[in-house]
């Protein structure tokens, strides 16, 4: 049995998005700091409403997958269509923005801990232009699967012992796992050879992978960790590479410049999510 190694670590670094919202962000700090099929990860977490409270007031998207992922807290989506979504504490929302949505993403409280994470999953250029989607999951659609003492894996998409996960992801066949471990627990997971996998420890630590940092781990074996002295809790991360050219403009990610550009002048004059 072939086990990945860790080919190199991305430190997430400060970074603020929306209106403001504290965060960090690993991949997609630069061009240079995504793994194919994925291309960015933010992590936010405050006590302090001060960090979170202006949220993310309407904006566009088209061309990729965003994954909204709550720990604690609660955000409210709506959309260009009337769609409202609650996100709660342990719920996931898996939207396609396809040729284009609209939408907002709003804290709906004033005070305590919001906490999760936002990652956003290429699309193929066949799929960049399908009518926009999403899914709402509460934390009890996510199935999870026991481990060895304190330790459970949350299935978000892909499958686990088992367990298959409610969200089908399509051409990126993607893995999304909430893993946690108690201390010096290890864990073993086979990904396909040539599908890209990382791991971000969000608290505690795996052997060799500190806290808040991602783990990029080489394409061929299984990804086999080890959780160190206090435990770890981390999101496994893997996909079917696109090898498709990346043009991102903000919150425009298509492959050529022209793409792009079209994007922008479809947002300006009102017909980004036309059908």
């Amino acid at each position: 049995m072939t086990t990945r190694t860790v080919h190199h670590l991305i430190k997430s670094m400060p970074a603020s998005d929306g209106a403001g919202v504290k965060l960090r962000r690993s991949l997609g700090q630069s061009q240079f700091a995504r793994l194919d099929p994925f291309l960015m990860l933010d992590e936010f977490s405050s006590d302090d409403a001060a960090d979170y409270i202006a949220g993310f007031p309407s904006h566009p998207h088209r061309g990729f997958e965003t994954v909204t992922y709550i720990l604690d807290g609660h955000l409210l989506h709506e959309d260009h269509l009337g769609n409202k979504g609650n996100l709660k504490s342990g719920g996931v929302q898996w939207m396609s923005a396809g040729r284009g949505i609209i939408h907002s993403e709003m804290p709906q409280q004033d005070r305590g801990r919001m906490r999760g994470f936002q990652l956003w999953i290429n699309l193929p250029a066949k799929d960049k232009m399908k009518p926009a989607a999403y899914r709402d999951l509460d934390a009890t659609d996510i199935p999870e699967v026991k481990l060895g003492g304190s330790g459970k894996v949350r299935v978000i998409a892909g499958a686990y012992g088992g367990v298959d996960a409610p969200i089908k992801p399509g051409a990126t066949d993607a893995t999304y796992f909430d893993v946690h471990l108690p201390a010096g627990a290890a864990f073993t997971h086979k990904v396909p050879d040539g599908y890209n996998a990382f791991a971000y420890v969000y608290e505690g630590a795996l052997d060799g992978i500190p806290a808040h940092s991602a783990a990029v781990f080489t394409q061929e074996g299984d990804v086999q960790v080890k959780a160190g002295a206090e435990g770890a809790r981390f999101l496994l991360l893997a996909g079917r590479p696109l090898n498709e050219p990346v043009v991102q403009y903000g919150p425009f990610v298509m492959n050529t410049r022209e793409e792009i550009e079209q994007a922008i002048r479809d947002y300006q004059n009102g017909t980004l999510a036309a059908a």
